[in-house]
């Protein structure tokens, strides 16, 4: 599989896209507004915390949740956006759970790790920016 299949995948049957896109618009804006907060300092957000990790992983997460979000909600670079934000549920999940955290305080991000693995794994749908943009680069191909 090349880079640009990877990246662009092919899309489903209709009726599953518009399941996606639907599951994609609201969980996208959903992580977005999560991610808004954090976006406005994304350096220092955890600072409050007894022992916050460093400035770069802070800022890594601001942005797959901010940025990763937007992205998942209009389907563009669905697959970079997705693979950001697993990244990030991973260790929140995993945060929550060495706290000892019971599964109401750290279900929220395993269904967002959900998502985003079903977005990194099979794509954004025919009605995202990246099947427009797939559809170009496939016409627009220079041999």
């Amino acid at each position: 599989m090349n880079l640009r299949a990877m990246i662009f995948p092919p899309s489903p049957a209709t009726a599953a896209s518009a399941g996606l896109l639907l599951l994609r618009g609201f969980a996208g804006l959903a992580m977005a507004s999560h991610g808004w907060g954090k976006i406005q300092d994304p350096f220092h957000w955890m600072d409050k915390a007894d022992s916050p990790p460093p400035a770069v992983f802070q800022f890594l997460a601001a942005v797959a949740e901010f940025f990763g979000g937007l992205g998942l909600a209009v389907g563009l670079f669905s697959v970079i956006a997705a693979f950001g934000i697993t990244c990030t549920m991973v260790v929140a999940i995993q945060h929550h759970v060495a706290k000892g955290d019971p599964f109401g305080k750290w279900e929220l991000g395993a269904l967002y790790l959900c998502i985003s693995v079903l977005v990194l794994l099979g794509g954004p749908g025919r009605f995202s920016l990246d099947a427009m943009v797939r559809s170009r680069l496939g016409s627009n191909r220079d041999g």
